[in-house]
């Protein structure tokens, strides 16, 4: 399989957050309390203005064509003493027809070379914990460090970057861009679909 990994580029914009759409537009998502079909591809846009990290929004392009997508944003681990910045990443989205093929593994591992490569000292996310352990990812609670809500549980994730990064943020709790609020920013949604997807 010929997969390029590349920066994505603005000439991408559109054509990712219609591969976003698409693959996150899953039967019976609405059904099991979602925002709805679709909302990864709001955060795409947003992220590129807000809090998204230059250069580690990423495309997989295969035979010329751009099939998938990671984005990554700042986070941070708060302690009663310090604030500790960490990256945070996803939306990752794989056209439907070509998921299962290798496309978003390739993406999960050069996203995490690469933010190593620009310094970062680690990645905290939310995600399946049967699929991301694969590529070194643990329970957040080996740290010690909860949630915004004090709670631990096994899609709480994360990877130390930098050895021992995260020694220090034992008692402290994870925040990550608001964008991921799905009822803080149902009617944003809503709104974007309207200009752009209907």
């Amino acid at each position: 399989m010929n997969l390029l990994i590349r920066n994505e580029c603005e000439q991408d914009f559109r054509r990712v957050e219609e591969i976003t759409r698409a693959a996150f537009s899953y039967p019976g998502r609405i059904e099991q309390g979602g925002i709805g079909c679709p909302y990864e591809h709001w955060m795409v846009h947003e992220l590129r203005q807000r809090d998204g990290v230059p250069g580690l929004s990423l495309v997989a392009e295969l035979n010329h064509t751009v099939v998938g997508h990671i984005i990554c944003s700042r986070a941070e681990v708060r302690t009663p003493d310090a604030v500790l910045p960490v990256l945070d990443f996803g939306p990752i989205s794989v056209l439907p027809e070509y998921q299962r093929m290798g496309v978003g593994k390739a993406l999960m591992h050069h996203m995490i070379g690469k933010a190593a490569g620009m310094g970062f000292g680690a990645i905290l996310f939310f995600g399946r914990p049967e699929y991301y352990p694969q590529f070194g990812f643990q329970e957040a609670s080996v740290w010690g460090i909860t949630d915004a809500n004090g709670c631990n549980y096994p899609a709480f994730m994360g990877m130390e970057l930098v050895p021992g990064y995260l020694a220090g943020a034992k008692g402290g709790s994870y925040h990550e861009s608001d964008i991921y609020d799905d009822d803080r920013n149902r009617e944003n949604v809503k709104a974007y679909d309207r200009l752009y997807f209907t």
